[in-house]
């Protein structure tokens, strides 16, 4: 309980404080709300989006099946390997103030070293794994966006509570205790008042 000096200055002080905390609590409370709203969003396409990725995952383990059966697995570790396709950097964006990436396109690789048994089992592996890889960069990013998400609500929710059930409440009794002592200072004010008038009178 904070100590404050009943006059009706520190009263009108404290009003305007309670004004701008109830301000201060309503801006926070809508950004809470804004931040929710976009960590299911966002939660609901990274579920999605991780679906499709053990989905793709399941067809590269396949396609690696099917070219080890065409090469043999000594000749497909032979199998010369794509150069790696460049990543360009993540597409940036805001919400909020907090930085969203997502994954943009991988480009296509260069055509590597000619094979000497080519086959599509193989370009079938080399595909899905390419496509796993740019899947796999993409819920990194998605994952990485929720941590901030979630961290920026969390840090939210605990500015909105200190207000709401700290701050606030404080505010609110200073007011009542200052509105309560000036009532009574009031009061005696009118008894010596009119105790010193009928003093007065009695002379």
């Amino acid at each position: 309980m904070r100590e404050v000096t009943p006059t009706r200055s520190a009263a009108m002080e404290l009003a305007d404080e309670r004004r701008l905390m109830r301000q201060g609590f309503e801006f926070l409370d809508e950004k809470r709300m804004l931040l929710a709203g976009e960590i299911l969003r966002q939660l609901r396409d990274y579920r999605q989006r991780f679906a499709a990725l053990v989905a793709e995952t399941a067809d590269a383990a396949r396609a690696l099946a099917g070219a080890v059966e065409r090469h043999g697995l000594d000749q497909l570790e032979a199998y010369p390997a794509l150069p790696p396709p460049t990543t360009p950097d993540p597409v940036r964006s805001q919400f909020l103030g907090l930085v969203m990436l997502a994954a943009p396109p991988l480009r296509a690789a260069p055509a590597g070293r000619a094979a000497l048994d080519p086959s599509p089992e193989a370009k079938a592996c080399q595909a899905a794994f390419a496509t796993l890889l740019s899947s796999a960069a993409d819920i990194g990013l998605r994952a990485g966006n929720l941590m901030r998400l979630v961290r920026e609500y969390r840090r939210t929710e605990r500015r909105a509570n200190a207000l709401e059930k700290v701050l606030l409440p404080e505010v609110e009794e200073a007011i009542k205790l200052i509105d309560e002592q000036l009532d009574t200072m009031e009061r005696e004010e009118v008894i010596r008042t009119r105790w010193g008038r009928s003093v007065d009178a009695a002379r």
